[in-house]
């Protein structure tokens, strides 16, 4: 028997089995030992192919995929430390729910623990990060191709979010012909070949349960947080909230169009805080929010009852309030949940955040990042999305901007880690295939900086602007100590991007005016490459000019 070959049939079955749980697109890594995987994820022509050097950018990259697509997305690598590249990615999918599958090449069992090149302990390496875990067995005639495919999709079917991580040890020889061998193992299969279906097939829908006493609570007082949502969820959501009445808090990845924008300004004021005192019920929509104060608020919030919907699974409130978590799509939910016209209850509220904005719009024409993130609305391509990185720059956007409502959002906001934003930001583009915008600092860029290679080839205008404020500013809003905070927090590298922009064929401009960004910009959605905008802004000021309005509209 030919091992090369039958290593191929076996991976066949793998890759077709992955195609019948919607997976289309596959991210691959360069490597020997994956040869089987690789070559059998090529012949299938159902699948999209992505390629890049870098495994921790792959995953990444597979994230920006799920997250825009909605689907399952397969990664393909190598052993040994390749494998362990994948580990931000997996972590970050599992609290926000993107569905992965880690198909990882292995040594067999024979070359663990003895020495061998590039083998490592890989079966369970993640712990208890990924949803599910598949440890392979060398590839055998003797075990039936039905419980190959079996086990595959028992593994996927049972998939409500998060990765799979699949281990798949190949001996070798890797390489060489096909030939017969295992040829009446994989035709075993019969027709499952020619039709579309798992296998084994294991419905995994979450049911929305509707809230009988719904009725009674949509007479009260009640305050909506709207976190990390869909574009279409978000502008339902508001458009429902307005008809109860209700105030509602927006997350800049609530795409809810913040009814009530610089929530994190006003909700240091005290006025806004006794009126929302005065709820009888919190509804929230989504988990992951970003702002300081809304977290504190949420904190501290004692309401009759506190509901949390969304359709990851687990507690999702690190206040542990008293009330429901309820498992299910936003969508879904409204729908059996209908609001009922009502008068607005908050007076207050409207007010404060008219006068919030006020102040910010007053200091937009300085040439700043406090300012940028005000005005980021109105450089958003037509038709596109927009991708924030973490740190100051979502921090800022989520204060004192305000995105229009079902305008596409993405960022990394479950671990929040500044590792693969530019990856993901190109996966996230690659799956929708529209204008993006991707907005992140210095120090996220310079972490990310081979995928830059990802952007050399782009479905539609790419922009990405790095906000270089010359080191971690984040930490300017932290008590960090003084003496230290420069080289321990900060660390500043006084770089520009001009020379990472040239090396990837990468048109680049570092505008100083507004007026020459603008420019900048609208060259760069009329061509249809990346275009890297450099906005060098001074060090402190975006943390300053945000800690000055909180001081400001705290005392209105």
């Amino acid at each position: 028997m030919s091992i090369s070959s039958f290593n191929r049939r076996w991976a066949t079955v793998i890759l077709e089995a992955l195609t019948r749980h919607g997976v289309r697109h596959v991210c691959i890594a360069p490597g020997s030992r994956s040869t089987p995987l690789t070559l059998a994820a090529a012949e299938n022509s159902a699948f999209i192919h992505h390629t890049h050097f870098d495994e921790r950018g792959l995953g990444h990259l597979a994230l920006g995929l799920a997250k825009a697509s909605k689907e399952p997305v397969a990664v393909i690598v190598t052993s040994g430390t390749a494998v362990a590249n994948l580990y931000p990615a997996l972590i970050e999918a599992g609290l926000t729910g993107e569905k992965l599958v880690l198909l990882t090449a292995d040594r067999p069992p024979e070359l663990i623990d003895c020495g061998a090149n590039q083998a490592i302990r890989q079966p369970g390496m993640f712990a208890s990060h990924p949803a599910e875990s598949l440890a392979l067995p060398r590839p055998s005639q003797e075990i039936p191709a039905r419980w190959l495919v079996s086990a595959i999709d028992n593994a996927l079917g049972s998939l409500h979010g998060g990765a799979v991580h699949i281990n798949c040890p190949f001996a070798e020889p890797l390489y060489g012909e096909m030939d017969e061998s295992g040829l009446a193992w994989q035709l075993a299969l019969g027709d499952w070949w020619q039709n579309n279906k798992p296998w084994l097939q294991t419905p995994n829908k979450v049911s929305t349960e509707k809230q009988c006493d719904w009725f009674f609570w949509r007479q009260k007082r009640g305050v909506i947080v709207a976190g990390r949502m869909s574009a279409s969820e978000g502008k339902l959501l508001a458009e429902w909230a307005k008809t109860l009445g209700w105030p509602l808090m927006g997350d800049v990845l609530s795409q809810t169009g913040q009814p009530l924008p610089c929530a994190d300004l006003w909700l240091g004021n005290s006025r806004a805080t006794e009126e929302l005192a005065q709820a009888q019920i919190v509804l929230q929509f989504g988990s992951s929010l970003t702002g300081k104060r809304l977290l504190q608020w949420q904190a501290t919030c004692e309401p009759q009852e506190y509901w949390l919907i969304d359709n990851l699974q687990g507690r999702l409130d690190p206040s542990h309030h008293r009330g429901r978590r309820l498992v299910s799509d936003v969508a879904s939910w409204l729908a059996l949940h209908p609001a009922e016209p009502r008068a607005p209850w908050c007076v207050e509220l409207p007010h404060l955040s008219a006068q919030a904005w006020e102040r910010v719009a007053a200091q937009r024409e300085t040439f700043g990042e406090a300012q940028l993130a005000h005005r980021i609305a109105d450089y958003l391509p037509e038709q596109g999305q927009l991708f924030l990185g973490n740190s100051l720059v979502v921090r800022l956007v989520d204060a004192l901007g305000q995105i229009p409502a079902g305008y596409p959002v993405f960022s990394n906001r479950g671990a929040s880690g500044i590792d693969g934003l530019l990856s993901t930001s190109a996966g996230v583009q690659r799956a929708s295939a529209r204008p993006t915008l991707a907005m992140v600092g210095d120090l996220s860029a310079l972490y990310d900086l081979n995928a830059l290679a990802l952007l050399r080839q782009v479905p539609a205008p790419f922009v990405l602007l790095v906000v270089n404020n010359n080191g971690g500013q984040i930490f300017s809003l932290l008590p960090t100590p003084p003496a230290e905070r420069e080289q321990f927090y900060l660390m500043p590298q006084n770089v520009h991007f001009d020379h990472a922009a040239a090396m990837f064929g990468l048109d680049y401009h570092r505008p100083e005016s507004w007026e020459a960004l603008e420019q900048a910009l609208s060259g760069a959605w009329r061509k249809p490459g990346a275009t890297l905008i450099e906005l060098v802004v001074n060090d402190t000021d975006g943390a300053q000019a945000l800690q000055t309005l909180l001081a400001q509209v705290s005392q209105l």
